[in-house]
């Protein structure tokens, strides 16, 4: 296949720190953590979009122009299907297996999506960042709805930077995106994430680009069946119900949007 000059990640390994937020936060799977540094496993995995720059903590991705290797979607696509649950080298709390053991009884078998590689079985990246999926089971789960707790699927990481497009519990779902503040503001918010895949994100202290980019990333891997947009009625949180309207916007699902407004009560004062 010929090559052709075309915009491309690249990695100052020097910065990187092999924290393996870029990972999580490429679609295409074009970043493994090999050595304990980012790396490109290949060029052809690369869309040269840049959906993994605003993550780096430490700025160490940016965008080049060069020659490279055509970027190759269904190839991408196929090797992250291949890498989907694989158990390789890698820190604790972040393979399939260690997820699977450290579930509490009772509790359906989470899903991983991290491919991380080392040598010599060094363990590498945040032990915080293993996709799961948690599906309470049991006699003890019709007491613990009727106390209230266990009123959702569990699923983990919520914060909308740290899950990957192609994370197994996105896929058709109901997602429930959230303003940072309305969990801890509202009683009702777990009524309304029952049954909801639910990603939080903050449009004062995040960056809007940001994370339009990555709902874009989400919405066109994972084709959700709905999304539910909470927010405050504080003017500063407007702006995570317009990006993600926009976000929908671009991928055509405009028609599966629900914004719903908390007020500082913690009662729901709108939906449309």
């Amino acid at each position: 296949m010929a090559r052709e000059v075309r915009n491309i990640i690249k990695i100052d390994r020097d910065l990187c720190t092999g924290c393996g937020q870029c990972v999580l936060d490429c679609a295409e799977g074009a970043i493994a953590i090999v050595d304990g540094k980012a790396t490109v496993v290949s060029e052809s995995y690369c869309d040269g979009l840049g959906a993994c720059l605003s993550g780096c903590p430490q700025d160490a991705l940016t965008i080049e122009q060069r020659e490279a290797d055509p970027f190759d979607e269904e190839a991408a696509m196929a090797h992250v299907a291949r890498t989907k649950g694989k158990d390789s080298a890698s820190c604790p709390g972040s393979t399939a297996s260690e997820a699977r053991q450290s579930a509490a009884p009772g509790q359906g078998q989470p899903g991983f999506v991290f491919p991380m590689h080392g040598a010599a079985g060094k363990p590498h990246g945040c032990p915080g960042s293993a996709v799961r999926d948690f599906v309470p089971q049991g006699p003890g789960m019709a007491q613990a709805q009727s106390a209230g707790q266990g009123m959702r699927r569990l699923t983990w990481p919520v914060k909308l930077r740290l899950v990957p497009p192609q994370a197994p519990f996105l896929a058709n779902a109901h997602i429930l995106l959230a303003a940072d503040c309305a969990p801890a503001a509202s009683a009702l918010f777990h009524q309304e994430a029952h049954g909801k895949v639910v990603l939080i994100a903050c449009p004062k202290f995040e960056d809007g680009d940001a994370i339009k980019d990555k709902l874009v990333s989400i919405l066109r891997c994972a084709k959700p069946a709905s999304v539910t947009v909470i927010r405050m009625e504080v003017p500063c949180c407007r702006g995570i119900a317009a990006i993600c309207r926009e976000a929908c916007a671009a991928c055509g699902m405009e028609d599966r949007v629900t914004e719903k407004v908390f007020g500082c009560d913690g009662q729901l004062k709108q939906q449309s």
